[in-house]
C-alpha cells in the first residue's frame, strides 16, 4: 500500500497535468499516468489554478519533487538535463562529504588524549565546582585517636 503523501501528491500530479501542452503530455509514459491514476487518493481533492505558480498554490513538496523529476526526464533538453543530473551529483557529494566528516570512520575508534582530559576536568573543577573530599572510615578513627594522644 502506497503512503498517503504519495497518494495525495499523485492526485495533484493527475490534476497539475491537465493543463500542460498536449506535447508534453505525450512525453510522459503513459505507465506512468496510469500508476499516478491507480495510485492516487479518490477522497483527495486538489484545484489547480494555472494562473498562479506552484509555490503560490498549496502543493506538497513531494508533488514539486515528482513534477521535478518529469522535467528532468522528459522535457528537458539534453543541455539542460546534464545541468541538471550535475547539480544533482554535486548536492549529493557535498552530503557525502558533511557525513564524512560528521562521522569519520578513522575518528570513530581514535582515542581521545587522556592529558586533555585531565587538564579539563581540573579546570572545571577550578572554575567554581566544589569537590568535597571523604577520608575512610579507618583513616578517621585512626586520626581521631591519634588526636587523643597529642
Amino acid at each position: 500500500m502506497i503512503s498517503t503523501e504519495y497518494a495525495n501528491a499523485y492526485t495533484e500530479i493527475l490534476e497539475i497535468i491537465k493543463f500542460i501542452p498536449d506535447s508534453d503530455y505525450e512525453k510522459i509514459p503513459t505507465d506512468y499516468i496510469e500508476n499516478f491514476q491507480k495510485n492516487s487518493n479518490s477522497n483527495y481533492y486538489f484545484k489547480y489554478n494555472p494562473k498562479k505558480t506552484l509555490d503560490e498554490q498549496n502543493v506538497s513538496k513531494t508533488t514539486k519533487e515528482i513534477i521535478a523529476l518529469l522535467y528532468r526526464d522528459f522535457w528537458a533538453n539534453n543541455e539542460k538535463k546534464e545541468k541538471i543530473l550535475q547539480y544533482q551529483e554535486n548536492k549529493r557529494l557535498q552530503i557525502e562529504k558533511a557525513k564524512n566528516e560528521k562521522y569519520n570512520p578513522d575518528l570513530i575508534f581514535k582515542q581521545p588524549d587522556s592529558k586533555n582530559q585531565i587538564k579539563e576536568e581540573t579546570q572545571e573543577n577550578k572554575e567554581g565546582s566544589m569537590v568535597r573530599y571523604k577520608e575512610n572510615i579507618f583513616i578517621r578513627f585512626f586520626n581521631f585517636i591519634k588526636n587523643m594522644f597529642k
